[in-house]
C-alpha cells in the first residue's frame, strides 16, 4: 500500500503539532519538575505557616482572658466557703447530716419529705496525698417528687460544695403518708463533701474510728 505524500498545509499542521508534543515534553522535563513543582510546595509549606501563625496569633490575644479566668478559678480553689466549715471530720459528718435534716424541713411546703436514717460513712475512700479530706454520709428519706427534687438541687448547687453520690430510689406501696395522699418516695444515697485540710493531717482517720454507728433519727 502506498501512502500519498502530505500536502503542503497537512505538513505544516504536523509540524506544529509535533512542535508542541516537544516543547510540552521539555516543559514537564526541564522545568515544570525543577522549578515550577518545587516552587508550588514552598508555596504551600508559606500557607500553612501563615494558617499556623494566624492561629497562635489568636491565642496570644485570648492570654488576657485566660489568665483572668484562671485567676477566677485559682479564687474559688481558695474559697474556705467550698469546703465543709468544720475542721474535724467527726464534727463535719454531724453537721453535713443536720444539714439534710434542715434542708429536708425548708422544703416541706411543697410536699412530705422526712429524713428516716442518717449516719456517717466509716473510712471514705482517701489516699494519703489528697489535698482535702473527704466527709461522706449516708441519708435515707421518705419524700415526694416535689420536695425531693428541691432538696436535691438545693444540696448540690449551693455552697460548700457537696456530691450526691449512690443514689437510689423507689416506691414501696406498703407504706402510706399519714395524710392520705400518694406513696412516698424511698430514696438513699450517700453525701460527701470535703474538709480544706490535707488527707493524712492529724485526725485524717478519726470519721473512721468513732462515727461508725447509726445515728437513726
Amino acid at each position: 500500500m502506498n501512502m500519498r505524500p502530505m500536502k503542503p498545509l497537512e505538513s505544516r499542521l504536523a509540524a506544529i503539532g509535533l512542535l508542541l508534543l516537544v516543547v510540552l515534553l521539555a516543559y514537564f522535563v526541564l522545568l515544570h519538575w525543577w522549578f515550577v513543582a518545587p516552587l508550588r510546595d514552598v508555596d504551600s509549606q508559606m500557607d500553612d505557616l501563615r494558617d499556623t501563625q494566624s492561629r497562635y496569633a489568636a491565642a496570644i490575644a485570648e492570654k488576657p482572658q485566660l489568665q483572668k479566668r484562671l485567676a477566677e478559678l485559682g479564687h474559688d480553689q481558695a474559697d474556705s466557703s467550698t469546703f465543709l466549715p468544720e475542721s474535724d471530720p467527726n464534727a463535719a459528718a454531724a453537721g453535713l447530716m443536720q444539714r439534710v435534716v434542715d434542708d429536708a424541713a425548708a422544703h416541706a411546703q411543697e410536699g412530705s419529705c422526712e429524713v428516716s436514717q442518717k449516719m456517717p460513712v466509716p473510712n471514705p475512700t482517701t489516699v494519703s496525698s489528697d489535698p482535702y479530706r473527704k466527709v461522706v454520709v449516708s441519708i435515707s428519706l421518705h419524700c415526694d417528687m416535689q420536695p425531693l427534687v428541691g432538696l436535691l438541687y438545693t444540696l448540690e448547687k449551693g455552697k460548700p460544695y457537696l456530691f450526691v453520690q449512690d443514689f437510689s430510689v423507689y416506691r414501696n406501696p406498703l407504706m402510706n403518708t399519714q395524710k392520705g395522699g400518694g406513696v412516698p418516695l424511698e430514696v438513699q444515697f450517700t453525701l460527701a463533701g470535703y474538709v480544706n485540710a490535707p488527707a493524712n493531717a492529724p485526725g485524717a482517720n478519726a470519721n473512721g474510728d468513732n462515727a461508725t454507728g447509726d445515728d437513726a433519727q
